[in-house]
């Protein structure tokens, strides 16, 4: 992410944080991540992983695409990129993603919160997806859902993959 990014990002976080009543040794404990990392990050510095925005994510008991809204730009690392398309307003919340994964590239995803699933309709290429031991390989307009609440893994061959990711959030009575 470029600076302009990082800046909007970690001033979003932030702002979450604080409507939230945390501080920001609290979010950073309950995340898992060093308070050092998000005092950075906030500060619009660093470089976070896929993995911390999404613990911030739930934390801040919002969607990832809530967390994301306000950055244009894509957000990835490790050869896997997404990109915010859409966010649906119904209940349960639902994000609509542009994927892209560099060739070689293996990305495992930590679990998302419990109940919430992923949908993806594989544009090109050629994606290995699914729960680690039960994935499916997509081809071109291939789909596949599964449950992302458990640790869930992508995986690319010989080429670039690109993919629109759907991930609904269950909505419990205590957020996401």
């Amino acid at each position: 992410m470029n600076k302009a990014t990082l800046d909007t990002l970690g001033r979003h976080i932030q702002s979450l944080r604080l409507a939230r009543g945390l501080s920001l040794s609290q979010l950073a404990a309950d995340a898992g991540i060093a308070k050092s990392n998000l005092s950075r990050l906030e500060q619009g510095n660093g470089n976070p992983t896929l993995d911390t925005i999404w613990r911030l994510s739930l934390q801040l008991q919002v969607p990832f695409g809530n967390l994301i809204a306000p950055v244009s730009a894509l957000v990835g690392e490790s050869g896997v990129q997404v990109r915010l398309i859409d966010q649906g307003k119904d209940n349960p919340p639902v994000d609509a993603y542009w994927m892209s994964c560099a060739p070689h590239t293996e990305r495992k995803a930590e679990a998302h919160a419990a109940g919430t699933v992923e949908a993806i309709t594989l544009i090109s290429g050629q994606l290995e997806v699914g729960i680690e031991g039960n994935t499916k390989t997509l081809t071109a307009g291939q789909s596949h859902s599964f449950s992302a609440d458990q640790p869930h893994l992508y995986r690319t061959g010989e080429s670039w993959a690109t993919a629109l990711l759907t991930i609904v959030y269950h909505q419990s009575k205590e957020g996401l």
